[in-house]
């Protein structure tokens, strides 16, 4: 698995190569919880997905993403929010998942 770093901001974007390919990171805090919205090469594949403790977020193959994301948190079983975004709550890629 790759951490993927990122800040604790209530939003943000984040540009980072995964598996060979071009991935944009739109994360925002909203009043009922943490979206992302991914670009993979310059086009938006997923908007508005709710991020949850250890859920995938792609989830399937047809995006074309070539691995999933998941949310993590290292001190307890909260869903991500921005204040404790790369400290607590640990962003991580693993190539090859839900492909």
């Amino acid at each position: 698995m790759q951490i993927i770093p990122i800040n604790a901001v209530a939003y943000q974007s984040v540009k980072v190569p995964l598996s060979g390919q071009s991935v944009q990171l739109d994360i925002q805090q909203r009043t009922n919880g943490l979206y992302m919205n991914i670009w993979l090469n310059g086009t938006m594949i997923i908007a508005g997905v709710l991020c949850q403790n250890k859920t995938w977020i792609v989830r399937k193959a047809y995006f074309g993403m070539p691995g999933d994301l998941t949310f993590v948190d290292a001190a307890g079983d909260a869903d991500p929010s921005s204040s404790g975004l790369g400290w607590r709550f640990i962003l991580y890629y693993q190539e090859g998942q839900n492909v």
